[in-house]
């Protein structure tokens, strides 16, 4: 029986292995230039009209004045960022990969290109999966921001799923409702913030965020995990929020950014417009110099303190960074001086469980590690080289109720005498554990 089932079951593999293939061999190449000859298209968007899905659009060196629409699987690869141009000047984006009005997107990839100039984002991912944004150069974006109105809504002339980009009106890219995706290889500079990854239409999670480049994005982050209302929720009852997490982001440069306004390297917000989540996400091996708020920064501003649903900012685990000169953060989440981490609930208490730093070398920060939360926070084998406070119990600080538990042991204070010893960083005191310490860096270079 077993027998005569075989060579029928093999031909079904053989059928559908030849039904892979000829799907393979159907996929096309298009072309374009700028002059539309030798069969090509003389715009990327005329090609894009007449591609079938998977096909794959070349685009040689030139200049070209489009904002790029992207409806189905595609990939458009240009000649590289000193060739192939996709200037947005006076359009709303660069390039829009629409999953919003067309359910179910993936499998597109845009590589190869500057692109400059749009009123809101270079470029901008909804509702998609599968997609590979790469070796791309995204600047001077966000022409029309900004715009500090403080509204739960987008700026005039967004589409309505964003939901909260008052402030920059857009940035470099953004990825809403996006997952299992990579952003590899990008320089992102002079936009309103380099990359932003939220939730208004849908979770965005499992992405891989590596090798790019977010500098000189003077009014907002170089590298942003926010969790904003869903499309359709309005105050004051705003819907749970749909969640960003599980993303890594890892190898990355997030250097001079948010320095006009407040920005962090790499941040990790809530944005108080009901319960939001930011959690699991791995910020790993990145260089956070020079920014505005902080090189890692995670806020939430809602929470028990204020009668409300707390947020879910758990599970964060930041490892490996190389961490120096950034500024001091502000506002509900204000620390005393330059900071290279904080840890911070703002004046809504939500409790931040199940963070771990650890394996980070930070110095030239007047507080290494800054944390406000009623929350547990785990800090464990870095080098604390500030010279001035490694780990900072901040809660008196920002005047909220100090009921967190810190967990600094087996940390590098800068010198064999641990926390206060001669030319040793030291500790705020209050709940802050530190014995015992390494006697020498963990980190065997300086990177």
């Amino acid at each position: 029986m077993y027998a005569a089932r075989f060579p029928r079951l093999l031909l079904s593999c053989c059928v559908i292995l030849i039904a892979g293939m000829s799907q393979n061999v159907s996929a096309a190449t298009l072309c374009v230039n700028p002059a539309g000859t030798g069969g090509c298209y003389a715009k990327i968007v005329t090609a894009v009209s007449h591609a079938a899905p998977r096909d794959l659009i070349h685009v040689a060196a030139g200049t070209y004045k489009e904002d790029v629409i992207i409806t189905m699987p595609l990939s458009i690869v240009g000649e590289g960022p000193d060739a192939s141009v996709i200037d947005a000047t006076g359009l709303d984006d660069g390039v829009f990969v629409d999953g919003y009005l067309h359910p179910g997107l993936a499998h597109v990839t845009v590589a190869g290109f500057t692109i400059k100039n749009a009123k809101y984002e270079g470029v901008l991912v909804v509702s998609a999966s599968d997609v590979t944004i790469r070796d791309n150069e995204i600047r001077d974006n966000d022409t029309y921001g900004p715009m500090f109105t403080g509204d739960a809504t987008g700026c005039p002339g967004q589409p309505v799923f964003e939901t909260d980009e008052t402030g920059d009106c857009g940035g470099g890219l953004h990825l809403i409702g996006v997952h299992d995706s990579i952003v590899s290889g990008n320089l992102l500079t002079a936009n309103g913030d380099g990359l932003l990854l939220s939730d208004e239409t849908g979770p965005t999670h499992d992405n891989l965020v590596v090798h790019n480049i977010a500098k000189a994005n003077a009014l907002e982050c170089g590298i942003v995990l926010a969790s904003h209302p869903p499309v359709g929720s309005s105050a004051p009852a705003f819907a749970p929020h749909y969640g960003v997490y599980r993303n890594t982001i890892s190898q990355n440069i997030s250097a001079d950014n948010g320095v006009q306004v407040g920005g962090a390297g790499v941040g990790l917000f809530s944005d108080g417009n009901g319960p939001g989540r930011a959690s699991e996400n791995v910020i790993s091996h990145n260089v956070l110099t020079g920014n505005g708020i902080g090189g890692v920064a995670l806020h939430t501003h809602v929470g028990p303190a204020f009668g409300l649903p707390a947020d879910n900012m758990d599970g964060n685990m930041i490892i490996g960074n190389y961490i120096a000169g950034n500024l001091a953060d502000t506002d509900d989440t204000a620390t005393p001086g330059h900071v290279g981490i904080n840890i911070n609930s703002g004046g809504g208490g939500t409790p931040v469980m199940g963070t771990m730093i650890a394996e980070n070398l930070i110095l030239d920060e007047d507080d290494d590690v800054a944390v406000n939360t009623p929350g547990k926070v785990t800090i464990h084998s870095n080098d604390l080289l500030g010279g001035k406070v490694g780990v900072a119990n901040i809660c008196a600080f920002d005047k909220a109720a100090c009921t967190g538990l810190i967990d600094a042991t087996e940390n590098f204070w800068g010198c064999a005498a641990g926390p206060g010893g001669k030319g040793c960083t030291t500790d705020s005191g209050g709940s802050i554990s530190v014995n015992p310490w390494l006697k020498r860096p963990f980190n065997k270079s300086d990177r």
